[in-house]
């Protein structure tokens, strides 16, 4: 090693260290430093305060309602993302380039204008809203349903994006091999194409289901804050801090907290499992 390299090394040494450091620093100041606040207020009263919390009716049924919205949400955006990705990826068309970009226009939306569009074209005042509630008995606005759709059109890009890159990146030569073998485009794309989109599709639905848990803004424009009907956990945080509760909001608050992490320590776990594959 000359002179030269061995002067420079301690410099660079502590050239990273400093780079660790303000990570780290910024790291704990805007993320761990507020959940460990947001952890040790909520269980000042123990594991029992929470519990007691969450038997309450409202509170219970603002939970479940976050939960199984999140599902149903989840679930037809794995399909629907899954399709829109195998779109882009393995189709020509004009405005494709426009579609692609448009796949990420809910990340830039906020999401109190996302409940306002669903307003204006479901609202019960509305041509759409009135014909589905007449015509079929379905109630968007201030309803379930309309949680659902707002869930969907913001969580809307997490599958798609997952799944467009390992998609675009697949071998098309086992395709190619089971269509010369006789198999059908169904049996191609239940045997070869979507094992390999297993993983990403996975990610990419976990990731959505995450981020329904917590959302606020869209939902109290649809859903309101109607308690045992279309209150969900988010909201309910919301109520019982304008309520004074504090100490119901963060019980609520740690319980969605631990199953945003779960989902996500899941996430990264089979995103390690896959690139160690």
């Amino acid at each position: 090693m000359t002179q030269q390299a061995l002067r420079f090394k301690p410099a660079r040494a502590g050239s990273d260290w400093g780079v660790r450091a303000a990570a780290f620093t910024y790291l704990t100041v805007m993320l761990i430093l507020p959940l460990a606040i947001i952890v040790q207020d909520g269980l000042r009263g123990g594991i029992g305060s929470i519990v007691q919390v969450l038997a309450q009716p409202v509170a219970w049924n603002a939970l479940l309602l976050s939960l199984w919205t999140a599902a149903v949400m989840a679930a037809i955006n794995a399909v629907m993302g899954t399709l829109t990705a195998f779109v882009l990826v393995r189709y020509q068309f004009p405005g494709k380039a426009l579609l692609n970009a448009l796949v990420d226009l809910p990340f830039a939306i906020p999401t109190l204008v996302t409940g306002v569009m669903l307003v204006v074209l479901y609202g019960p005042q509305r041509a759409l809203g009135a014909w589905l509630n007449q015509n079929l008995g379905i109630k968007i606005i201030f309803a379930p349903p309309g949680i659902i759709l707002a869930l969907l059109f913001i969580t809307f890009p997490f599958v798609t994006r997952a799944v467009q890159p390992v998609l675009a990146a697949l071998d098309r030569d086992q395709e190619e091999a089971a269509a010369t073998m006789g198999a059908s485009r169904l049996m191609i794309l239940r045997r070869v194409v979507l094992p390999a989109l297993a993983m990403p599709l996975a990610t990419g639905a976990l990731l959505s289901f995450a981020r329904a848990i917590g959302e606020f803004g869209a939902i109290v424009i649809v859903a309101g804050n109607i308690p045992l009907r279309t209150q969900t956990a988010a909201v309910f945080v919301y109520g019982e801090i304008e309520s004074a509760n504090q100490r119901a909001a963060t019980a609520m608050s740690v319980v969605m907290l631990l199953i945003a992490f779960s989902l996500v320590v899941l996430v990264d776990y089979l995103q390690r499992g896959r690139n160690d594959a």
